[in-house]
């Protein structure tokens, strides 16, 4: 009930100031008596992934809450794991307004941000600050401004500031709004940025006497060559697993809707299938232990368990998350 008041307030407005005021609202008041309207104490359904602990399989994707300002609030919603981000190494503004659009009546969401976040010291600050105790991956990105033939630079750069408070660290190659960002995805320029990625880890886990694992987030939009090239390439550069999908390019699914012809990643229900699929044709070039995390609209629990039969090991929610509350969560782990 809560939630459906308070989403029916938040969908007569613009949709990027209504996600600017949630997350306010939660950081404020997640220690609050208030934050008894969202806490959900869940089934514990542990798993245990590239050597880490999970309390329950059901995560919250990057993107939501990009600088951590409320990893404590999205915690007591019963989360089995936050990933923050993405990050950058200095603050940016991401693309001009407007670059959020809903289209509810397919349970999507298009954006183009561009990575907008206050830089990776701010994120980083939030974390120390946190009571969250739980696991918490931290997405990382390079600047707008970086080119790519000098963006391992940033990458580097974000997981020296992360590695010692993040459970994991994911490397984004796959977000539509950042130019040029999907060049790194395939290849040479892949494989480059990869083992840098993995010198780099084992140098701050000998450091830090850690091992922080390293997954890579990868598109939807790959035929089945580029995706077996794509795995063969996180295979050889030893990353610890892969998250499928980021959003979509393509609009077959929301064809004349309102806002369908914006420029941005598509996110949500259209986007269900085509993840799904991508999940079963990595799964089938990357074996049975190679760690995968599912994502890309999940709205249901039907539909988180087509994401774990296509061979994910874990979920995670954001734009099903926006559509259907915290209860999403709850439902999913206690069907499971």
């Amino acid at each position: 009930m809560f939630y459906s008041l308070t989403k029916k307030l938040l969908f007569t407005c613009d949709a990027e100031r209504s996600h600017d005021f949630a997350l306010g609202s939660l950081k404020r008041l997640a220690h609050s008596p208030v934050a008894g309207l969202w806490r959900q104490q869940l089934v514990a359904k542990p798993k245990t992934i590239a050597g880490i602990h999970f309390d329950n399989p059901v995560g919250l994707a990057a993107g939501l809450d990009k600088n951590a300002d409320c990893i404590d609030a999205f915690g007591q919603m019963g989360f089995g794991f936050i990933e923050v981000g993405t990050v950058t190494p200095r603050p940016q503004a991401g693309n001009d307004k407007p670059r959020m659009f809903r289209l509810p009546q397919a349970e999507a969401i298009i954006n183009r941000m561009g990575f907008n976040n206050k830089g990776v010291d701010y994120l980083v600050n939030n974390v120390k600050n946190s009571q969250y105790k739980g696991v918490l991956g931290i997405n990382i990105g390079k600047n707008k401004d970086t080119p790519n033939e000098q963006g391992k630079d940033d990458y580097i750069h974000c997981m020296r500031k992360v590695y010692a408070h993040a459970s994991y660290i994911t490397v984004n190659i796959s977000s539509p709004n950042t130019p040029g960002l999907r060049d790194l995805q395939f290849g040479e320029a892949l494989l480059d940025l990869l083992m840098a990625v993995k010198n780099e880890q084992l140098d701050l886990q000998a450091q830090y006497d850690k091992y922080v694992p390293v997954f890579v987030k990868i598109a939807p939009d790959m035929d089945l060559i580029a995706v077996e090239q794509v795995a063969d390439t996180l295979l050889r550069s030893k990353m610890d697993g892969a998250i499928a999908t980021n959003t979509t390019l393509d609009r077959s699914q929301v064809v004349n809707l309102p806002f369908a012809n914006e420029a941005g990643g598509l996110s949500g229900l259209p986007v269900q299938h085509k993840s799904t699929e991508v999940i079963a044709q990595l799964r089938h070039k990357v074996g049975k232990d190679f760690p995968i995390i599912g994502v890309g609209g999940i709205n249901n629990s039907a539909s988180a368990q087509a994401k774990l039969s296509a061979g994910a090991d874990l979920l995670q929610v954001y734009t099903g998350f926006i559509y259907h509350g915290p209860k999403l969560v709850k439902n999913i782990v206690e069907s499971l």
